[in-house]
Order: structure tokens, then C-alpha cells, then sequence
């Protein structure tokens, strides 16, 4: 075994390292107080291009006690998307989770309502006008962006099943535990 007992480190090398931290930490406060330009914002940059909406709607997203995930359309309270336990709608529930732990934070209404916007930029976003929160949907992958998109389909909403609720299964055509039963908006 060889013995370093007697070797130093060179002292260059801390001192390379203390500048990065250094740089690091300067250009992290400069823009936090101010003093440097920060990058613009998805937000801001629509905004500055004035990109156009294509589609906007309001939904209200609640539980159901058999732990469905129910989205509803805010302006007629009519359901517009029911995700069933066990469903791959897990994206769809992480978002509203963070949603729901933000609004704890700030100490408002859980059942405020969200807006899914379509931009004409190709861009689909979630906002949570309660906390000022946008979650730029894009930025998960196509799959997950197709997930909330599915809100936005022209004049339908496609709900998935709630059979469920019923052990006899669907009783009438307009019964709306059909599986893939598509409402009319």
C-alpha cells in the first residue's frame, strides 16, 4: 500500500472550486434580487408574441367516495371526465394532488375551478387562478399532455366508466355509467 501521508493537496484546486461556488452564488442572487435579467417565463413569452387561444375551458376537479377522480365542467357542473380507481390516470392525479397541497398552502378553497387552455403555439396549459400556479402541460411528455387534452375535445367529453356505482351495470341509453359513453357538451 502506498502511503500519502506526506502529499498535499494542491491548493489550486480549492481555490477553482471556491470560484464556481462563488459565480454560482452571484448569479443566483443577482437574479433573484433583481440585478440580473431572468429568463422569460412560457407565460411571458406567449404573452410578449401575442400567441393566440384556440380552446380554453373551466373545470372543477373533485373525489368521489369510491375514489374515482371526477372533472367537472365549471359553467354547467355537468360531468365532463370521471377516472375510475385503478384507471391509468395517474398523471391526471399528481397534477391535482400539487394542485390541492398548493391551495392548502395558501389557504384556499380546494374546489375552486382550473382552466386547460389550448394555445395556438401548440402549447396546452393547466392554471389554477386561486394560487396563480400554470403548469405547462407540454412539458411532461406527449402522453401526459394528451391526458388533459382530452378535456379539450370539441363538443364532447369522453367519459370513462363509473359502473361502479351500479352493480347492475348501465339500466338505460341515457344512463351515464356506459363505458366510454361520449356527452354532448
Amino acid at each position: 500500500m502506498s502511503d500519502f501521508t506526506h502529499e498535499r493537496f494542491p491548493e489550486w484546486v480549492l481555490g477553482v472550486a471556491g470560484g464556481i461556488v462563488g459565480i454560482t452564488l452571484i448569479v443566483v442572487f443577482g437574479v433573484r434580487f433583481g440585478i440580473l435579467p431572468a429568463r422569460p417565463t412560457a407565460p411571458d413569452v406567449r404573452a410578449e408574441n401575442r400567441v393566440a387561444i384556440i380552446r380554453s375551458a373551466d373545470f372543477v376537479f373533485a373525489d368521489r367516495a369510491d375514489g374515482a377522480l371526477i372533472a367537472n365542467d365549471a359553467k354547467t357542473g355537468k360531468p365532463a371526465l370521471v377516472l375510475e380507481p385503478g384507471s391509468n390516470s395517474g398523471f391526471i392525479r399528481g397534477v391535482m394532488r400539487g394542485l390541492m397541497r398548493e391551495r392548502q398552502l395558501h389557504e384556499v378553497s380546494r374546489y375552486g375551478a382550473v382552466t386547460v387552455t389550448q394555445w395556438a403555439d401548440g402549447a396546452l396549459t393547466l392554471k389554477d387562478a386561486s394560487t396563480g400556479r400554470i403548469v405547462e402541460l407540454g412539458s411532461f411528455g406527449r402522453t401526459n399532455r394528451a391526458a388533459f387534452a382530452q378535456l379539450l375535445a370539441p363538443g364532447v367529453h369522453v367519459v370513462e366508466s363509473i359502473e361502479k356505482m351500479q352493480p347492475n351495470g348501465p339500466t338505460s341509453p341515457d344512463d351515464n355509467s356506459s363505458v366510454g359513453k361520449v356527452l354532448a357538451r
